[in-house]
Order: structure tokens, then C-alpha cells, then sequence
């Protein structure tokens, strides 16, 4: 009963789960537990519309680099409390003029975004920045 080629579905002939069924949860967890939170809402989250806006930009312009919601980092360092920290991890100061200017101008192998970027865009992404 439940049998299939000689396996129990789930198990394997030993008794023990089978290998794709651990692989498939092992995956998920790592997923899971990787510090960003992509799955919430906007209202989840408690953004405003300005704040929501700069989500969607960060996503399409920052989220390949940068974790929102970790402090470590993917090609970028994590971005979690980066207004809440007296200092960027470039030594600059934690502020609007700097983080603008640095995706503006670009950093170090961050690329410069100042043309890719409408003003209201830039607005938007800082006013989501602050609420990581």
C-alpha cells in the first residue's frame, strides 16, 4: 500500500525520508531564513505610498545587491537600520545627502544610478530606505 517502484512515498526502503523530499525542505528553509522580508505587503510593512513607490524601485534597482531587511550583505552590504547607524560602510555619514550621492554617483563596484533614476524615483527609494 502507497508503494511505487519499490519506494513508500516520502520514505525510501529504509524507512528514512527520501532525499528529495529533505533537499526540497532543506531549500525552503535557507529561503525562509534569508533576512529579507519579500513576501509582506506594503501594508504589512506600514508604508506609506512615497515608501511603497521606493520599494518598487529599490527591487528593480538595489534588491540584486543589497538585502533591505539584513544587515548582511549579497555584492552590497545589508541595508537594515541604514539610517539608524551613525555611518555608511563607506565612512560617510548616515544621511540623505550621502546615500543620495553615493547611488547617485555611484560607489566603489556599486554602479552610478543618477541617470537611470527620475527625482521622484530617488525620493521615493530614500523614503523607503528610512524605514528599513
Amino acid at each position: 500500500m502507497g508503494r511505487r517502484g519499490g519506494l513508500t512515498a516520502g520514505y525510501d526502503t529504509h524507512g528514512m525520508r527520501s532525499r528529495p523530499i529533505f533537499a526540497g525542505a532543506l531549500v525552503l528553509a535557507m529561503l525562509a531564513g534569508c533576512g529579507d522580508a519579500p513576501e509582506k505587503t506594503d501594508a504589512e510593512l506600514g508604508l506609506n505610498a512615497q515608501q511603497a513607490s521606493g520599494r518598487r524601485v529599490y527591487q528593480a534597482y538595489c534588491a540584486a545587491c543589497h538585502k533591505a531587511y539584513s544587515s548582511s550583505g549579497l555584492k552590497g552590504p545589508g541595508l537594515k537600520r541604514l539610517f539608524g547607524k551613525p555611518f555608511l560602510p563607506s565612512g560617510l555619514p548616515a544621511n540623505d545627502r550621502f546615500v543620495r550621492q553615493s547611488v547617485v554617483g555611484g560607489r566603489g563596484m556599486m554602479p552610478p544610478l543618477g541617470d537611470s533614476l527620475t527625482e521622484q524615483q530617488l525620493s521615493d527609494l530614500l523614503a523607503y530606505l528610512h524605514t528599513l
